[in-house]
């Protein structure tokens, strides 16, 4: 069972306002989610108490809502609360990721479903932000751009031409010939470089570290920040790197800094590669992220930071779920 939440405002109470307002909304949430009527078990309203002409209830079965059990209700009085608000959950049989639905004045309930807006994820290796950005996103419903695929890619050439990653002028050079996409394929994103899906490939460990080195350069960061706010300015999407919050997109309207222990990341990493099939040591990897870590915060360029605005979470002992939740309960305070 699914839920779909939705909400709308009328203009008056009136009869005919609450019957079009219903109608409209429930067109709305099946034609969004790709419903059909059978699907639907049930739709349960509520409306604010300066609402009293019409029940939102007859008004779907009018709409030709008939098959489902329908229920209305009265919310109490709240001060300062929306006015003249119609407020419906749909519950339906079918496995889908619900898409909520908010119309007119009830938009201002959910700007994260109704406006553009980013949400900014900072943090080390192994912290956690990448499993978490892209979980935040497909809750959302929206993109996660995964900035840090981008550095690895440009790396893992560099690696293969045989390029000094430490030569910044090389590796300015070197991109100006590099075709680097992004493709979004069953919500999933894939990095490819000149042609090739590299989106496995560049996870290696010791892509990582040269990625660490890559992104030093100024003119490496500048080039792919750019490309970075381009796609956030224009759709509202999830992004997680090391300097997302103080660099890439400092007004970004949602940002988290995400952090564990040296241990617990390494711990995350070493089982991520040996279910990838990658033979690892773990101290030797500990000592990678440690030194990642400290190549990172002392660069000169965008450096990890925890930016003023952020929110910090320390996810040590937080599972995934349990840090999907809390992102998502702050991004609502905010609201």
């Amino acid at each position: 069972m699914v839920v779909v939440r939705g909400a709308t405002t009328i203009a008056a109470d009136d009869k005919d306002e609450i019957k079009y307002a219903t109608a409209e909304l429930l067109k709305q949430i099946s034609s969004c989610n790709g419903l059909i009527k059978d699907e639907i078990v049930s739709i349960v309203f509520s409306s604010t108490s300066d609402i009293h002409s019409y029940y939102p209830a007859k008004a779907a079965r009018e709409a030709g809502y008939e098959g489902c059990s329908l229920f209305s209700t009265m919310e109490p009085e709240i001060e300062g609360g929306l006015r003249l608000c119609i407020r419906v959950m749909v519950f339906v049989e079918k496995n889908i990721v619900p898409r909520h639905i908010y119309l007119r004045g009830a938009k201002i309930l959910r700007k994260d479903l109704t406006s553009v807006f980013n949400v900014a994820i900072d943090g080390p290796a192994g912290s956690g932000k990448s499993t978490v950005a892209k979980l935040l996103a497909k809750d959302y419903n929206i993109l996660h751009l995964d900035t840090g695929a981008m550095y690895r890619a440009c790396a893992l050439k560099a690696l293969e031409s045989g390029v000094d990653i430490n030569d910044e002028a090389a590796i300015v050079d070197l991109m100006r010939n590099v075709k680097l996409d992004i493709q979004y394929i069953d919500g999933v994103q894939h990095t490819l470089l000149d042609g090739e899906d590299v989106s496995e490939r560049i996870r290696e460990p010791h892509v990582s570290m040269a990625a660490s080195t890559v992104s030093k350069h100024p003119s490496v960061r500048m080039h792919m920040a750019e490309k970075q706010r381009e796609i956030a300015h224009k759709m509202s999407c999830v992004l997680d790197g090391r300097d997302i919050g103080t660099f890439v997109l400092p007004d970004a309207d949602f940002k988290f800094y995400l952090t564990a222990t040296p241990d617990v990341r390494a711990k995350r990493r070493y089982d991520e590669l040996l279910a990838k099939g990658h033979k690892v040591d773990f101290e030797e990897l500990k000592k990678e992220i440690v030194c990642r870590d400290e190549q990172d915060i002392n660069r000169k360029i965008a450096p990890l930071k925890l930016a003023e605005d952020a929110t910090l979470v320390d996810t040590s002992d937080m599972t995934i779920e349990e840090v999907v939740a809390f992102l998502k309960r702050k991004m609502q305070e905010k609201i």
